[in-house]
């Protein structure tokens, strides 16, 4: 199922719908951001041009919007999120410390900042206990190719299954560093020092600090061994601790769970079932409802 007539780009029979309906996405999109600052380029244009330091918070928040448009919105306000970051992109520059000055769109590093963004949605999903065979895996980097396309990327250079996508990490690697910005930037993402403007989320620190140990130890073991800033734990004991944030997450009520993000992607969530329900789907138990099958419309029988 696609954009089911225009209601959603991706829809609940797509593995991106699964995937990303899952609370272990939080975990994903902070490995995510460990993962790409070891492109000595892409981190560079992250520090000199993003506010994540000062706003850590609204950054992950951003994200959160930008996948969830791409995924649950409809394909205009997909569209439109996608001429957003495009333009953003557009007037950005990196100053390398030669002197050179690039652009933050280069196909290069959008490409690094997607693959290391989707491959960990995947893994920390598959890690945390959702149940996808392999040929399913292969279709959510397939169906990612489009949220790649938004940001200006053609399809047909991303990869498109898990061989793909692990030899693209296979043939990058040797251009990845730990520069001082990344060392900065995952000691940051592991224990956050926040700016008093953002002093009344401090209360929750104690917190943030196992979570973000959490998506530290998620990240493959040869980033891990690139930044060496936390000492190893068993695997098993990692594992466990994903699989108890995603249920813990799991059980609150998708009202209150929403209330994190930011008012704009509340009204496209809300948009959303507001469609679905409309096309036929039984929307009482929410988004996360909609991984039933049976909560889908009936189709009528053919004719023989």
């Amino acid at each position: 199922m696609g954009e089911l007539g225009g209601v959603v780009v991706q829809g609940p029979g797509t593995v991106s719908w699964v995937v990303h309906v899952g609370k272990a996405m939080w975990v994903g999109g902070v490995r995510g951001l460990m993962l790409q600052a070891l492109h000595p380029r892409a981190m560079r244009g992250v520090w000199q041009n993003s506010d994540f330091r000062e706003d850590p918070v609204g950054r992950l928040l951003r994200t959160a919007d930008f996948v969830g448009r791409v995924t649950f919105g409809s394909p205009d306000e997909a569209e439109e999120v996608g001429r957003r970051v495009r333009r953003v992109h557009r007037g950005l520059r990196v100053r390398e410390p030669g002197g050179f000055v690039g652009r933050v769109d280069e196909p290069e590093l959008l490409l690094w900042v997607h693959c290391a963004e989707v491959s960990s949605y995947l893994e920390t999903a598959l890690r945390a206990g959702v149940r996808l065979s392999r040929g399913q895996a292969d279709r959510y980097f397939l169906e990612q190719r489009r949220s790649a396309a938004y940001v200006g990327l053609a399809e047909e250079d991303v990869p498109g299954s898990v061989g793909e996508m692990r030899e693209y990490f296979r043939g990058v690697r040797g251009r990845l560093e730990v520069t001082p910005e990344a060392a900065a930037a995952v000691r940051f993402l592991i224990s956050p020092a926040l700016p008093e403007r953002l002093r009344h989320l401090r209360v929750g620190k104690p917190l943030y600090w196992p979570f973000g140990a959490l998506c530290y130890y998620t990240l493959p073991g040869w980033a891990r061994r690139m930044y060496g800033v936390l000492p190893e734990v068993p695997e098993a004991l990692v594992t466990a601790g994903l699989r108890g944030f995603r249920g813990a997450l799991e059980m609150v009520p998708e009202p209150v769970y929403e209330r994190v993000f930011m008012p704009s992607t509340r009204e496209m969530l809300d948009g959303a079932r507001e469609r679905l329900g409309a096309a036929g789907y039984d929307v009482s138990k929410g988004l996360r409802g909609l991984r039933d099958p049976r909560r889908w419309p009936r189709r009528p029988r053919r004719e023989p």
